[in-house]
C-alpha cells in the first residue's frame, strides 16, 4: 500500500480496484498527510483520481470530503447501501461511478456537485432520483439503468447538456415532456424494459439523437409515436421490439438517416409502404404477423439483414423468406416490375412508393400540414421543389445535403420561415434577394456550400437571426460592419473559414451563446473576450493558440464549455487543462494582474 501511495502522490492518481478491499484504507483519506513517510509534502500531488471498482468496501466515510480535488471517483461493483452526505463537498468532480452496488438512494448533497459530467448509477435499488440533480448543469452523462425508477424528477430539464441519457429495466410509466424539451443535445436515450406506453411529442425536438432504444415497453396504439418523431433527423437506430404495436407509424418514413430498425416480436400484420423509401441496412420483423410483404421493399438496395423468422408469410416461398436477403430483395423486386402495368403509377396514385424523389417529396408535404416541418435532406434535388413554394405557412425547413445551385426569388413566399437548413448544397452566391424576404428568420444553416463571395451588406436582411451557420464556406467574411448588424445573434459557426485573425466584431454580439471558431488558424485570442457575458460555449479547438488571456477567465460564471483541443498551449499546465473548463477558466482568473493597493 505504501508503494501505491507513493507512486500515487507523484501522479494524483490511485487505483485500488480488484484488491478484495472491505474498506477504503484510512491512508487514503488522509491523502496528503506525509508524516512518517519519506514523501516531501511539497512535492505530493493533490488526488484527483480514484479508482476502488470490485471490492467489498461496504462504508464510504464522511472523510471523504477531504479530497477536494477529486475529478474521477469510481466505486462500483461493492457493496456500498449508502453515500455519505460529504460527497457533496467534491465541487471538481466530473465523473462518479457508483454502479453495480446496494443503493436506494442517492445524497440530495449530490446537487452540490456542479462539476459532474458522468454519473452513472446503474444496478442499485434507486426508486427516485434527487431532485437537486438539477443543478449539476454540466451533465452529459446520465446511466441509471437497472434501478427501480418510477418516476423522474421534472427539475433536471435544467440539465441542458445531456448526450446519453440510460434508463433500461425501470418501472418508469412516462418520460417528462420538459425532459426532451430541454435536452436538445441528447445523442442516446435508452428506456427499454420499462412501462412507457408512450412518448412525447416533444421527442421531435430531439434533432441530434442518434440512437433510441423503446424496446420491450407498453407501446400498442399508433398514437404511442407521435407524428413530430420526424423532427428526429438524425436518428440511426431505433428498436421498438417487444412491444404491443400492431400499427407501425408511418412518421418512420420520414427518418432517412435511420439505418437499424428493431419491430421484432409485435403484433404487425403490415408493413407500411411509407418506409419502403428508407436506406435501411437491418430490418428486424421477426415474430409478428406478417403474411406478406410489400414489393417496394425490393427497391430498398441499402438493406443488408431483413428478419423475418416467426411470421405466417403466404405469399413468398418459406426458402426465399428464410434465406439470404438479397435473394428476397430481388424476388421482390422482380415482382414489382411484373406488376408496374397492372397497377397504378405512383403519381396518379398519390403515394411515394415508386421509390422516386418527386413522390417523397410529396409524402413529406403531407406530413408538414400538421406539423409546419418540412423535412427534404439527402434526397438528391437540385431544385427547390415547387410544392415548398406553396407551403406558405412553413416555419421549418430542411434542404441539407442535396445539389441545389441557387435559390428561387418566389421561394419569398414562405415569409413565415423561422428555420432554413441548407447545409451541404452546391450554393455558389449569396442569394440576398431571399432572405431579404424571410423577415421571421431565426436560424440560417449554409455550412459546407461553396459560396465564393459574400457582399460587403449581405447580413443587413437578417438582423433577426438568432443562429448562424457558414462553416466550411469558401468565402471570407465581409469588412466591418458586418457580422455586427445581428445584435439579437446568439450562435455563430464559422468553423473551417480559414480565419487567420479573431473576428473583433464578435465582441458586439451581447447576446452571443455558441461561438464555433475551430478548425482555423487562429493564433491569438483578444483581451476583449470578456465582453461576452452571455457566451455559454466557445470553441477554438484545431488553431494555432498557444497562449489564453486571462480575461478569459471572467467567463467563469456563464461559460460552460471551452474546446481547445488541437492546439499547442503552452501556458496551462495539462493537469490543469485535463480538470476541464472550469479549472481552467479559475486558473486564468488567477492570472489576472490584481489592482495595486493603495
Amino acid at each position: 500500500m505504501d508503494k501505491l501511495l507513493k507512486v500515487a502522490r507523484a501522479s494524483g492518481s490511485l487505483n485500488l480496484s480488484n484488491r478484495g478491499l472491505n474498506d477504503v484504507p484510512p491512508q487514503v483519506y488522509n491523502f496528503l498527510d506525509v508524516s512518517g513517510t519519506d514523501d516531501k509534502w511539497w512535492e505530493v500531488v493533490e488526488l484527483q483520481k480514484l479508482l476502488l471498482s470490485h471490492n467489498n468496501i461496504k462504508v464510504l466515510k464522511d472523510e471523504l470530503g477531504n479530497l477536494q480535488s477529486l475529478t474521477v471517483l469510481n466505486v462500483s461493483h461493492n457493496q456500498l447501501t449508502s453515500l455519505p452526505s460529504s460527497i457533496g463537498s467534491l465541487n471538481l468532480l466530473r465523473s462518479l461511478d457508483v454502479s453495480c452496488n446496494k443503493l436506494s438512494a442517492l445524497p440530495a448533497e449530490i446537487g452540490s456537485m456542479t462539476s459532474l459530467v458522468r454519473l452513472y448509477c446503474s444496478h442499485n435499488n434507486l426508486c427516485n432520483l434527487p431532485p437537486s440533480l438539477a443543478c449539476c448543469v454540466e451533465l452529459a452523462e446520465l446511466k441509471a439503468a437497472n434501478n427501480c425508477l418510477e418516476t423522474l424528477p421534472t427539475e433536471m430539464q435544467h440539465c441542458t447538456k445531456m448526450l446519453i441519457l440510460d434508463l433500461e429495466s425501470n418501472k418508469i410509466k412516462d418520460i417528462p415532456h420538459s425532459w426532451l424539451s430541454s435536452f436538445l443535445k441528447l445523442t442516446e436515450l435508452n428506456a427499454a424494459k420499462c412501462m412507457i406506453g408512450e412518448i412525447p411529442e416533444s421527442i421531435g425536438c430531439l434533432s441530434h439523437l442518434i440512437r433510441l432504444d423503446l424496446h420491450q415497453n407498453a407501446f400498442a396504439a399508433i398514437s404511442s409515436l407521435p407524428a413530430t418523431i420526424s423532427g428526429c433527423v438524425n436518428l440511426a437506430e431505433l428498436s421498438l421490439g417487444s412491444n404491443q404495436i400492431s400499427d407501425v407509424p408511418v412518421a418512420l418514413g420520414t427518418l432517412t438517416s435511420l439505418g437499424t430498425l428493431d419491430l421484432r416480436n409485435n403484433k404487425i400484420s403490415t408493413f407500411p409502404l411509407e418506409l419502403c423509401t428508407l436506406h435501411l441496412s437491418v430490418l428486424d420483423l421477426s415474430n409478428n404477423n406478417l403474411t406478406g410483404l410489400p414489393s417496394e421493399l425490393g427497391m430498398m438496395t441499402s438493406l443488408r439483414r431483413l428478419l423475418l423468422s416467426g411470421n405466417p408469410i403466404r405469399t413468398i416461398r418459406s426458402s426465399l423468406v428464410m434465406g439470404p436477403t438479397p435473394a428476397l430483395l430481388k424476388h421482390l423486386c422482380g415482382r414489382l416490375q411484373t406488376n408496374e402495368d397492372s397497377r397504378p403509377t405512383a403519381a396518379s396514385s398519390g403515394n411515394i412508393f415508386g421509390a422516386g424523389c418527386n413522390e417523397q417529396v410529396a409524402f413529406a408535404a403531407r406530413e408538414s400540414s400538421s406539423t409546419r416541418n418540412l423535412i427534404l435532406r439527402k434526397l438528391d434535388l437540385d431544385h427547390v421543389p415547387a410544392v415548398v413554394i406553396e407551403k406558405e405557412n412553413l416555419l421549418s425547413l430542411d434542404l441539407s445535403y442535396n445539389k441545389i445551385g441557387q435559390l428561387p426569388v418566389n421561394l419569398s413566399s414562405c415569409s413565415s420561415l423561422e428555420v432554413l437548413n441548407l447545409e451541404g448544397n452546391k450554393i455558389s452566391e449569396w442569394p440576398g434577394a431571399v432572405f431579404a424576404a424571410l423577415p421571421n428568420l431565426q436560424r440560417l444553416v449554409l455550412a459546407s456550400n461553396p459560396i465564393q463571395e459574400l457582399p460587403s451588406k449581405c447580413f443587413s436582411c437578417l438582423t433577426s437571426l438568432k443562429s448562424l451557420d457558414l462553416s466550411t464556406i469558401s468565402a471570407r467574411l465581409p469588412l466591418p460592419p458586418a457580422l455586427s448588424i445581428m445584435t439579437i445573434l446568439e450562435e455563430l459557426r464559422l468553423r473551417r473559414m480559414r480565419l487567420q485573425e479573431f473576428p473583433s466584431e464578435v465582441f458586439a454580439l451581447g447576446r452571443l451563446r455558441v461561438l464555433d471558431l475551430g478548425q482555423n488558424s487562429l493564433s491569438h485570442i483578444p483581451s476583449e473576450i470578456s465582453s461576452l457575458k452571455s457566451l455559454e460555449e466557445l470553441d477554438i479547438s484545431d488553431n494555432s493558440i498557444m497562449s489564453l488571456p486571462p480575461e478569459l477567465g471572467l467567463l467563469e460564471t456563464s461559460l460552460q464549455a471551452l474546446k481547445l483541443d488541437g492546439n499547442p498551449l503552452k501556458s496551462i499546465r495539462r493537469s490543469v487543462l485535463d480538470r476541464g473548463t472550469k479549472a481552467i477558466l479559475q486558473y486564468l482568473k488567477l492570472k489576472l494582474p490584481q489592482p495595486a493597493s493603495s
